[in-house]
């Protein structure tokens, strides 16, 4: 009986002692994430005023470190809302290519944030999303693009849709016009309101004989091979959207429409979104290349 009132009594200073320390580790463990994306951490920069025409040749070598705001980024034209990092050399903008290192401070922190899409955080690149810090209303949007490798993620996000994408009137993340091509070779214009996808046009552009499967034919865009990407938003005089992309199969100039839309504000989602946004550029599960973008105000 002794002993058993002993024990009783022991056991709230058991479980207070455990509690303690399970609560330094969670403290030391956000701790240690903490300091790590603090290692090298960039200067905010005041955003560029540009004039009706935007061009970025990427001649300015540097890496751009991925922050959580825009005000926060260390780029006066651009915001790395995820990817971890953008890197600039040669006269081309690329995403991190191939994994990451073990202790990279990227790596562990998308490991702890995103295991799943980023494979333990070795590919941040497969959620990656550049946005402009300037605003657009009405305009063409071109970038080309080297498509240099898949990553082959075992993440169920890693599907038909993912591919190599243009954001138009970006307000934020759920609410936004996207366009360009998907790895099962088709041109897709998008609408997001609220979070949700409406699809106003899907053409199939890219094919190789054998219809795309996320295992055995994975990816129909072209790789190690340069294309160009544009897309044209304007606002009609009813307040409907039309939305146009082009494809320059070679980077040599020539555009060809290859699909087109219009958001009459009512059949995809509700109003179609009129304000300025911001543009910028999205790929997912592969690493990239970029060269020559540019923006023009109509």
């Amino acid at each position: 009986m002794t002993k058993y009132w002993y024990y009783l009594g022991i056991l709230p200073v058991v479980l207070v002692v455990s509690l303690f320390f399970a609560w330094q580790i969670s403290f030391f463990n956000k701790a240690i994430r903490h300091v790590v994306l603090l290692q090298d951490e960039q200067l905010a920069a005041v955003a560029a005023v540009v004039g009706s025409t935007f061009s970025y040749s990427f001649n300015v070598k540097g890496i751009l470190d991925e922050v959580g705001r825009m005000d926060d980024s260390s780029s006066p034209y651009w915001w790395l809302n995820s990817g971890g990092r953008f890197y600039i050399a040669s006269s081309t903008g690329k995403t991190v290519y191939g994994e990451l290192s073990q202790f990279s401070k990227w790596r562990i922190a998308y490991a702890a944030a995103n295991a799943t899409d980023t494979d333990n955080g070795y590919h941040p690149q497969n959620i990656f999303r550049l946005v402009t810090r300037s605003k657009w209303q009405n305009f063409s949007q071109e970038v080309s693009f080297q498509n240099a490798k898949l990553n082959m993620s075992t993440s169920t996000n890693r599907n038909a849709s993912n591919g190599i994408l243009l954001f138009n009137r970006y307000q934020d993340g759920n609410n936004l016009y996207y366009t360009g091509v998907r790895v099962d070779g088709a041109i897709v214009i998008k609408k997001k309101i609220n979070g949700t996808y409406y699809t106003l046009a899907y053409k199939q552009f890219y094919t190789n004989g054998t219809p795309y499967s996320r295992d055995t034919n994975p990816n129909l865009i072209p790789s190690q091979k340069w294309i160009g990407l544009k897309s044209e938003v304007r606002t009609n005089l009813d307040n409907t959207v039309s939305i146009k992309v082009f494809i320059d199969r070679d980077k040599i100039g020539s555009w060809v429409l290859v699909a087109e839309a219009t958001d009459d504000g009512k059949t995809y989602g509700g109003s179609a979104i009129l304000n300025e946004g911001y543009a910028g550029i999205r790929t997912d599960f592969m690493d990239v290349e970029f060269d020559d973008y540019k923006v023009v105000k109509f």
